[in-house]
């Protein structure tokens, strides 16, 4: 997708097309590679600090920014968490996030409908990593452009609302093959969301990538939550392992 409508030129790699006169396409494929080489940058910095980087990512409405703020209060004292939005305006995300006393870096994309990993080097600068144990990186909503585009993260997060269908990990099998969780978010809502199947959810995910772990969840009444901090607790644990 990105490489037809352009999105992935963004404000933070435009400077790498400055001097390039090749044809579009060598353009755009120096482009991702250039992303991959800044996120492996990104990667190493995270791994230096012993730092857990999740991107959170899903179609717009679908919760992701009520997941944070319920997680900074369920997460277990002694975690120290960092937030950075993805939107294409506005700081209203980070400014939610700020209000329970938690660091938060807003990028405005613009036009771009996903993070790149030179926008999230960018906004590192403003975050000093040796205080942050996780690094939540909650992406645009969009369910096609950001699991093209690699930033540096540890893991990718997918969240699927029951207010979006039952029916979208087939509708849009590249990003939830992407994924190293599921999340089925607002299930609060299910017993006035007739139209929506949990066993359908739930088949639909496993069509597409049969190991994928899913967790049932509401951010609103808790129910699920202790599932999603144990997985968090556990990832940063063997993060600072692996590190």
């Amino acid at each position: 997708m990105c490489d037809n409508c352009g999105c992935n030129v963004t404000d933070a790699n435009r400077h790498l097309l400055e001097n390039d006169e090749h044809h579009t396409i060598e353009v755009l494929e120096n482009l991702l590679h250039e992303n991959d080489i800044q996120a492996d940058h990104n990667r190493a910095h995270f791994e230096d600090h012993g730092v857990f980087a999740v991107n959170i990512m899903s179609g717009p409405g679908s919760g992701k920014t009520s997941l944070l703020e319920a997680t900074i209060h369920a997460l277990p004292p002694g975690l120290r968490i960092a937030v950075i939005e993805g939107d294409l305006e506005t700081e209203n995300d980070a400014e939610r996030i700020r209000r329970h006393g938690v660091p938060a870096i807003q990028i405005t994309t613009g036009m771009a409908c996903h993070l790149d990993a030179h926008m999230v080097h960018e906004a590192l600068h403003e975050l000093d990593l040796t205080g942050i144990d996780i690094l939540f990186i909650e992406n645009v909503g969009n369910l096609v452009c950001p699991a093209s585009f690699d930033i540096g993260q540890h893991r990718n997060v997918l969240l699927l609302s029951v207010t979006e269908g039952d029916d979208k990990p087939a509708k849009y099998p590249i990003m939830f093959r992407a994924g190293d969780q599921v999340l089925i978010t607002k299930t609060d809502l299910l017993p006035y969301i007739e139209e929506f199947s949990m066993a359908r959810a739930r088949a639909s995910v496993r069509a597409v990538r049969g190991d994928m772990p899913i967790i049932e969840l509401s951010s609103k009444n808790g129910n699920g939550m202790e599932q999603w901090i144990a997985w968090l607790v556990q990832s940063v644990a063997e993060q600072k392992i692996a590190a």
